[in-house]
């Protein structure tokens, strides 16, 4: 348990010191990371396969935690967290649940990337009301066209990156272009900021659960999307391997009202690579007064 002096934890602005806390629920001890001023109505980041508390760029999270109490986790068997990870998305947005209760919270802001994503649909679902802005990125609908196919892409650029000695990352997020390939290795370097208390690595047994869980929630029946009205952001890259591109364009359809982001020349990870634009956009869109959705 971190014992940082609670008002100087009020000023940390930076997620390279945002200090680590953990909380009970359900018998699951959960990892998390909190930063930003305290009070109003939080911003929970719901990150990416394979990914820890180490995995989101600060380029993306400072910017909103400059005005906003931001708060990043890890799921269930994941990184520092205790258990072992669900077989389901829908299971992993039953454990969202029951930290975010834990923490106290009755209504939250969601900035999601890839399998978060798919995690915090299901949340919002299943919770009408719990979410009042969400942000999803790169990320596609249950039952998406192709996404099943994740599995494929996720081993054969995982076995490039180890013919080259490179972070699967650069492959799987990034363009393998003269514009890509240096945002990908910016963006690596950027998560390696933070020099002390990192997390513990996902294991191998997790990872593959998670992508058997992404897998089955592409090929499961569509969910009712008609259904979200809350403000939601949506934003890609128009090459993405990982979850088509295609599929935010879908999301963007079949959730009312919302607003869509497609960045040219990029895949995955356009969001690292386009950080300077999309983190005041989504902090913008965060901060802004709610409007009815029509």
């Amino acid at each position: 348990m971190d014992t940082t002096d609670p008002a100087r934890e009020s000023a940390v602005t930076s997620y390279a010191e945002a200090p680590t806390r953990t909380i009970t629920a359900g018998g699951v001890t959960y990892a998390y990371r909190e930063l930003g001023p305290k009070g109003g109505i939080p911003v929970l980041f719901f990150v990416h396969l394979a990914a820890t508390l180490d995995n989101w760029d600060p380029r993306i999270i400072d910017p909103i935690a400059k005005n906003r109490h931001v708060i990043t986790f890890n799921q269930r068997g994941v990184g520092a967290s205790t258990g072992e990870v669900p077989g389901t998305i829908e299971e992993m947005a039953d454990d969202a649940y029951a930290f975010i209760t834990a923490l106290g919270f009755d209504m939250i802001d969601v900035f999601s990337f890839s399998m978060g994503g798919m995690i915090a649909q299901d949340l919002a679902i299943k919770h009408p009301g719990l979410i009042r802005k969400l942000v999803l990125t790169g990320t596609g609908p249950r039952g998406g066209k192709d996404m099943d196919k994740v599995v494929g892409v996720t081993y054969w650029d995982s076995f490039r990156a180890a013919l080259t000695r490179s972070d699967p990352k650069e492959f799987l997020f990034f363009n393998r272009n003269a514009t890509g390939k240096p945002a990908a290795k910016a963006f690596i370097k950027r998560l390696q900021e933070r020099a002390d208390h990192r997390d513990k690595p996902i294991s191998t047994k997790a990872f593959q659960t998670q992508l058997k869980a992404i897998q089955k929630f592409g090929r499961a029946n569509p969910s009712d999307l008609a259904r979200l009205t809350l403000p939601t952001l949506i934003a890609n890259g128009d090459n993405d391997r990982m979850v088509p591109s295609v599929l935010s364009e879908d999301l963007h359809r079949r959730i009312k009202g919302s607003e869509l982001i497609i960045y040219p020349d990029s895949g995955h990870g356009s969001i690292f690579q386009y950080h300077a634009q999309f983190g005041p956009v989504a902090a913008e869109f965060l901060a802004a007064p709610e409007r009815p959705v029509d």
